[in-house]
């Protein structure tokens, strides 16, 4: 891959989805430049509700993405450094295609405030969302086994569930909700508190359930760990990062506004270190 495609896919990964750069870097030097190729794509769909003032114009960056990559198989490259980045790293490492449709796909619910109406609508999510990636990024290191995709899997569940419970801040503050609209009913939480931060004790019970889910994924991911290929532990870290989020969400009793989950993780570079050369994601 060029360098200064490889430079600028990496500087967008590191700015926008640092604890997927940490976790790319264990990969091999090949593998790295085609992680960041697909991570920088993602980072790219991911921020278009964040980058537009209307849904019409969010459908059409992603229907922008949708055609750049169905050109590929042709030979055609758009004239965008990620573009490029990636149509080199699929000519290396072909990924199938649905993978690609399923987080455009994904990205469209995003362009909605409707929030998801039942636990499994949010899981339905995660796994456009983010297991179709974790899946993609398991074909670009060159693993295709099934035990090793089945954690990917998991793996990508979990890590979107956590990640929309640390987000939750952040989208009360835009007025967007992602946790299921039964789970609130059922606490007597409504739009206003959420948003407002106020309520208290009957959202950590939303919370925690949503968290539960994030462990029972990462638990079915582990079932693999004695099977899955060494390649594919890279893309397989952010399981260990899941855990201290969720467990440093529990210590603060589910409550998603505790100031100190604004606070990094400290240390996060030598856990992954001793967890990437013990194969333990």
């Amino acid at each position: 891959m060029d360098n200064d495609l490889l430079i600028y896919c990496e500087d967008q990964v590191r700015r926008f989805d640092h604890d997927r750069y940490l976790c790319a870097l264990f990969a091999s030097e090949a593998e790295r430049a085609r992680l960041m190729a697909l991570f920088a794509f993602n980072v790219e769909i991911a921020r278009v509700r964040e980058l537009v003032s209307e849904p019409v114009i969010g459908q059409m960056r992603l229907q922008w993405w949708r055609d750049a990559i169905g050109e590929f198989a042709a030979g055609r490259t758009r004239e965008h450094p990620v573009a490029k980045a990636l149509a080199n790293a699929l000519a290396e490492r072909p990924v199938s295609g649905d993978l690609f449709e399923r987080l455009l796909n994904g990205r469209e619910f995003d362009l909605s405030d409707a929030p998801p109406e039942t636990l499994s609508a949010l899981e339905r999510y995660a796994e456009e969302t983010s297991a179709a990636l974790f899946e993609a990024a398991i074909s670009l290191v060159g693993v295709g086994d099934a035990h090793s995709r089945d954690a990917a899997h998991h793996v990508g569940v979990a890590w979107a569930l956590t990640g929309l419970l640390r987000a939750v801040p952040f989208h009360a503050q835009r007025r967007r909700i992602y946790l299921p609209q039964d789970l609130l009913g059922r606490a007597g939480v409504t739009t206003a508190e959420l948003v407002e931060g106020k309520a208290g004790r009957r959202l950590a019970a939303v919370v925690q359930t949503i968290a539960e889910r994030a462990r029972d994924h990462l638990r079915t991911a582990r079932t693999h760990r004695g099977a899955v290929a060494r390649a594919a532990v890279p893309v397989l870290l952010p399981a260990r990062l899941a855990d201290r989020h969720l467990r440093r969400l529990e210590r603060v009793g589910f409550d998603p506004f505790s100031p100190q989950l604004q606070r990094p993780l400290a240390g996060g570079g030598v856990g992954l270190a001793v967890a990437a050369a013990t194969k333990r994601y």
